[in-house]
């Protein structure tokens, strides 16, 4: 990387693949993103989690069942206490998503739903001869997935 580059370091994707019902009782399979700036940390994680919530009450949901490995921006006492007072508000007005969060054991990454999602798409978008820029990288993980590039998170810390 060139001194002065403006493109980040590192690019951070936060995903989340939901199954949705279809009126023939099947279900449809999305994989919602959203990209960081930087590394993956807690304030980050925390907004991306809002962000999927405010889409799924949207669709009427109520709760939020979430396998989750066990990354240190996952089990962070800051995230346990975001996610704390998020079910105890949601309790209390009796509106928004409630959020289960289902630790997966250490070490066992392929128990998470969306681990084959990833494993298929940094395949597909990587390019063995050249670095790609963080926007080309993330218009190219958009378009493996079908989905909108959004505005990326900042690190402005946000509770849920």
């Amino acid at each position: 990387m060139a001194k002065g580059d403006p493109d980040p370091k590192a690019l951070a994707a936060c995903g989340f693949l939901v199954r949705l019902p279809r009126p023939d009782g099947s279900a449809k399979e999305e994989v919602w993103l959203r990209f960081a700036d930087g590394r993956p940390v807690s304030s980050v994680a925390i907004r991306f989690l809002e962000w999927v919530c405010e889409r799924l009450e949207s669709l009427g949901k109520r709760a939020l069942l979430l396998a989750w490995d066990n990354a240190p921006w996952h089990i962070s006492k800051e995230m346990r206490a975001c996610l704390r007072e998020r079910n105890l508000q949601v309790k209390r007005e009796g509106q928004g998503v409630r959020i289960v969060v289902c630790y997966l054991p250490i070490k066992s990454p392929w128990l998470s739903p969306i681990e084959p999602c990833w494993v298929h798409a940094k395949r597909k978008v990587v390019e063995p001869d050249r670095l790609l820029s963080a926007q080309e990288l993330a218009d190219r993980v958009c378009a493996h997935f079908h989905c909108r590039h959004d505005a990326h998170l900042g690190l402005a810390k946000k509770t849920l």
